[in-house]
């Protein structure tokens, strides 16, 4: 009884439909980048101060330059350990009081400026950029900067419980409808967060869209992979991953191109509307339709793959078979990973890499958008050591397998984020190399983990397997 991968043999396994598919696809991957690790940009928090009126008022009657304005109003650094008051807190003095001069006003006030009394900012705050981001229209610094963590957190949230039920959705009703679904609802909760009126609504909107985005990757991720032969699927895997680290370097540009976040985030969502062509582009996943028993549009696909690749029809093959049994169970549930020994264990481990990779992948991520040097090209230098990630992949896993490279990636990342610890924040260039070493080190655990999911699971529980909860762990 022929499989698919004996059919695909016959009509092409890596032919002109594949390559086209697998274009069109990784659109997808690299659309899904912004979502994960937009918020670098979309919250960005620049240098700040106190906004004082009656300080610009004496500012301007004085004429001060805007390095003498904050030399003359702003609090210096404080004692170690004490909360940031030249960011935080403002001189508590009455600056339309007419005893103040022009040189050095507070020097009447009191001989060493530390004596004078300091109090919160009442009048918000001045930001030093030319842009905007969530950060400084809604003022999440100082007491309310670890709102900017639960703005992270929401999309974070959304990846684990919508990974819980668009994995299934993707194994019951098929890959297709999946993609289509996820990514017509991520587009528009994409605009709906470019114009949220508060930070109430753009968290609920964030969330939404972490519960649907996961799954147009992941849709994308198993269409590709079911599409071509046995001998490039984890070829396709690989670039298809890639394509998230392409989204990544155009993400950067597109950023700084577009300094302020509403303007950014719509110039992001827009774009993924045109996934909906799908629909005409992207035929179903010929493996689910068998494991659903539905071979008569099997072989129409089929039929379809021997057209584009230029092979001869195929006879019309009436019996079909999956590389597993999939008589007794064709509905997936959760349940299913730890139905036998082997999948519970083989499912324990991957959540414990998943887990770990995901808190560690995102936190370098983070760790780049605070080190104060040029935002945007330590992004893109971050962003770019994934290619050779991928590289070393497809260099190395048939000649070494998957453990090894696994075990090694590990390790060179953990002990880069171990080193970090000791090095100082004034060696910025320092801190970056070492970053990035990180960085590709967890890139390169990220993708071979997604290839163990594939291969462990049979295709009617692909989608609810840990290796499609990628990313979700970083929520904690």
């Amino acid at each position: 009884m022929p499989t698919v991968d004996d059919i695909l043999e016959q009509v092409g396994e890596f032919g002109w439909f594949q390559k086209q598919a697998f274009l069109t696809l990784c659109l997808l991957s690299a659309a899904f980048a912004p979502v994960y690790v937009g918020v670098v940009f979309l919250a960005f928090t620049p240098d700040h101060r106190c906004l004082s009126p009656g300080a610009a008022e004496l500012g301007r009657r004085c004429g001060w330059s805007a390095a003498e304005e904050l030399n003359y109003t702003v609090p210096g650094p404080g004692p170690a350990g004490d909360a940031f008051p030249r960011q935080c807190r403002s001189y508590a003095v009455d600056w339309n009081q007419s005893a103040l001069g022009c040189v050095d006003p507070l020097a009447g006030l009191a001989a060493n400026r530390s004596h004078l009394p300091l109090g919160p900012c009442l009048h918000g705050w001045a930001y030093d950029t030319p842009g905007s981001s969530i950060v400084t229209e809604f003022n999440l610094v100082c007491d309310n900067s670890w709102k900017v963590d639960l703005f992270q957190s929401c999309v974070n949230l959304g990846f684990f419980l919508g990974s819980l039920g668009v994995g299934y959705i993707a194994d019951r009703f098929g890959r297709k409808l999946c993609l289509l679904a996820t990514s017509l609802t991520s587009a528009v909760l994409g605009v709906l967060t470019a114009v949220a009126p508060n930070y109430t609504s753009l968290l609920l909107f964030r969330l939404l869209q972490g519960l649907v985005s996961k799954g147009s990757w992941t849709s994308g991720y198993v269409l590709i992979t079911e599409f071509v032969g046995m001998g490039y699927r984890r070829m396709v895997a690989i670039l298809y991953q890639m394509a998230f680290t392409v989204g990544l370097v155009v993400l950067s540009g597109v950023a700084y191109a577009i300094p302020h976040w509403r303007w950014l985030q719509l110039a992001i969502s827009l774009p993924t509307f045109l996934f909906l062509l799908y629909y005409w582009c992207v035929p179903e996943s010929p493996r689910w339709l068998l494991s659903q028993k539905r071979n008569a549009q099997v072989m129409k696909i089929m039929g379809h793959i021997a057209q584009k690749n230029g092979k001869s029809p195929l006879a019309d093959l009436k019996m079909l078979s999956l590389e597993e049994d999939v008589t007794e169970k064709l509905s997936p549930s959760f349940v299913d990973l730890f139905r036998t020994p082997q999948l519970r264990k083989h499912t324990f481990i991957l959540m414990y890499l998943w887990f770990t990779s995901s808190v560690l992948y995102q936190g370098l991520i983070m760790h780049v958008g605070a080190t104060g040097g040029n935002l945007y090209l330590d992004f893109l230098y971050s962003a770019l050591v994934e290619f050779p990630a991928a590289f070393i992949i497809l260099a190395t896993i048939d000649r070494f397998g998957l453990i090894r490279p696994l075990a090694t990636s590990n390790l060179v990342a953990g002990t880069a984020c171990f080193i970090m610890i000791f090095i100082s924040h004034d060696l910025h260039w320092l801190n970056i190399t070492v970053a990035c070493v990180g960085r590709m080190g967890i890139t390169i655990v990220f993708q071979m983990v997604c290839l163990v999911n594939a291969e462990l699971y049979p295709t009617f529980v692909s989608g609810v397997g840990p290796g499609c909860w990628g990313n979700d762990a970083a929520s904690s």
